[in-house]
């Protein structure tokens, strides 16, 4: 079965709340949705996954942040990762030299050491 690239706005809108948690292999801590399983698995897209879950692990600036907001911002095949903490304080920002997630990217919640999509917040 081949990774389908495409997400759409109508297909990210289903996931209003999770039925499982999955915990990430490498920070044991950090949890994600049914959602971002899926943005994952149709995007090809574990690495942001990845990003984010060892970031929790390895940067100061997120240790004691309960809500963060990870925005991926696509141009082309490079990317924009960042994470604020919701009221517009940047925390960490990477530049990805090389992505193929689709453009234009996605907005993604961790609240309390879970990965998710906003909608199911």
């Amino acid at each position: 079965m081949g990774k389908e690239k495409g997400l759409t706005t109508s297909e990210l809108a289903q996931f209003t709340g999770t039925e499982n948690w999955y915990r990430h292999a490498l920070s044991r801590n950090v949890h994600y949705t049914d959602g971002m399983l899926f943005v994952a698995e149709r995007a090809g897209a574990y690495w942001l996954i990845d990003e984010i879950a060892l970031a929790q692990k390895g940067e100061v600036t997120l240790v004691g942040e309960e809500f963060q907001v990870w925005t991926l911002v696509v141009e082309g095949s490079t990317a924009l990762l960042r994470c604020d903490d919701g009221n517009d304080r940047r925390l960490l920002e990477r530049r990805i030299d090389f992505t193929d997630f689709p453009e234009p990217g996605i907005k993604l919640y961790v609240v309390d050491g879970v990965i998710m999509l906003p909608g199911e917040y």
